[in-house]
């Protein structure tokens, strides 16, 4: 059984937010611990008595079984905001915004428990309005119905998660924080799960592919000199040392208006020149690969991007190609697979809608800890024995002290053919 906490009388007149709490009033499914009814034969006239069938007597067995199973407690913390819901209230861009990430998360998890119950797994969820106000967070962090859950997931966003996992004694059950990408050291929690890779995770594959094709021992950085840049630069350098025992040296260069003179006497017309690029502003973007395309004509480039590259509709994929781009990402949905046509068949079905990015992450998360809670909880002690491969990227476990679980796993892709690929 799923029951709904914090909520809120329904402010007429909203056909979005009808649908919000009708879903979540229907979150008591019957899916969750199935129990099949059984059948009995008419009386027998003669006898004046009713026999139960053999049939009867084989599901009263097997719902014994069912009922006897354990029970994996399970505590959602999504930012409904359900007190928006009250007569005079609205909600605003934002709040409908954050509410609906919480409706696709909730939909993709109880999509994927559905699935597992299926199996034969029983689950008890309890979903809790986490408002996405840090005081509320610390709130729940003090309720018992969480603190004895077998898993908690959420709150969603960092400063709830901050408030959550910074109140004493709430360091027992494992904290999933499921969409936020934030490093672990944010919070100095060694019970946190962080399943989305940090940035850091994302410096370390590239520096990996870096290292690679480096065979100038150079790899040129170039920055637009903004210190929004400068966490992945750090990582990328130490990682680039650490691969390479510094025998590889990282060449940092802050380009203005596209200059790129300043280092084209350290390059090479004979191997590729490995360039990593770390920004993410529009104008200084276009600016700069214009001119490194101009060197590409002279110099043989392979290009390093920013994950969030994935997400520029700016870039042009034949300029991307000239300069052999690649990029990390963490959210590589392949929508021709099987798997994940059956999914996206089995979410229109259920909720009449199509799945988003945030329903296809819960979806995986929901089936990786779900499953291990049907297993044995013991699992959820040694994530690093049990990798995953989700529809929107795969589960690979490192555990750090003072961090927590974090999930290093990380996709290389490259733009080819007018789009991009994934690496193999």
């Amino acid at each position: 059984m799923i029951s709904v906490r914090n909520h809120r009388p329904l402010l007429s007149g909203n056909k979005w937010l009808l649908i919000l709490v009708v879903a979540l009033a229907a979150a008591c499914s019957p899916k969750t611990r199935p129990v099949s009814k059984g059948t009995t034969k008419p009386t027998d006239k003669t006898t004046g008595t009713t026999d139960k069938s053999v049939k009867d007597k084989k599901d009263e067995k097997n719902n014994k079984k069912v009922s006897d199973k354990k029970v994996s407690n399970i505590a959602l913390i999504l930012p409904f905001g359900l007190d928006h819901l009250n007569p005079g209230a609205n909600y605003s861009a934002a709040g409908l915004k954050k509410a609906s990430i919480a409706l696709d998360y909730y939909r993709g998890f109880k999509l994927a428990l559905d699935s597992l119950t299926g199996e034969g797994a029983n689950y008890r969820v309890q979903l809790f309005d986490s408002k996405d106000e840090p005081s509320q967070s610390h709130s729940l962090a003090l309720n018992p119905q969480i603190k004895n859950s077998d898993l908690i997931v959420g709150p969603v966003f960092p400063d709830g998660m901050k408030a959550f996992t910074t109140v004493p004694g709430n360091n027992k059950k494992l904290i999933l924080s499921p969409l936020s990408p934030s490093a672990p050291t944010t919070y100095n929690a060694e019970n946190l799960i962080t399943v989305i890779p940090p940035l850091e995770y994302h410096a370390l594959r590239a520096a990996e592919f870096a290292v690679d094709k480096s065979k100038t021992k150079k790899i040129f950085v170039l920055t637009s000199g903004f210190s929004a840049e400068l966490p992945y630069i750090r990582y990328f350098k130490k990682a680039v040392d650490s691969l390479s025992k510094k025998k590889i040296k990282v060449v940092q260069l802050t380009v203005t208006r596209g200059n790129l003179k300043p280092i084209v006497a350290q390059m090479t017309k004979f191997d590729r020149n490995v360039m990593v690029i770390p920004s993410t502003n529009q104008s200084f973007l276009k600016i700069t690969l214009y001119s490194l395309d101009t060197l590409a004509k002279r110099y043989p480039m392979t290009l390093i991007g920013h994950p969030n590259w994935e997400k520029f509709s700016f870039l042009k994929s034949d300029q991307m190609q000239r300069l052999n781009a690649y990029i990390t990402s963490a959210d590589r949905v392949n929508y021709r697979s099987q798997a994940t046509i059956t999914f996206m068949r089995n979410y229109r079905r259920a909720y009449r809608a199509e799945p988003s990015e945030y329903a296809i992450k819960a979806f995986d998360e929901g089936m990786y800890f779900g499953q291990l809670l049907a297993d044995d909880n013991d699992k959820l002690k040694s994530l690093d024995d049990n990798e995953f491969r989700g529809l929107h990227n795969s589960f690979d476990f490192i555990y750090k002290k003072d961090q927590g679980w974090v999930n290093k796993h990380v996709n290389l892709l490259r733009y080819e053919n007018f789009e991009l690929k994934q690496v193999e």
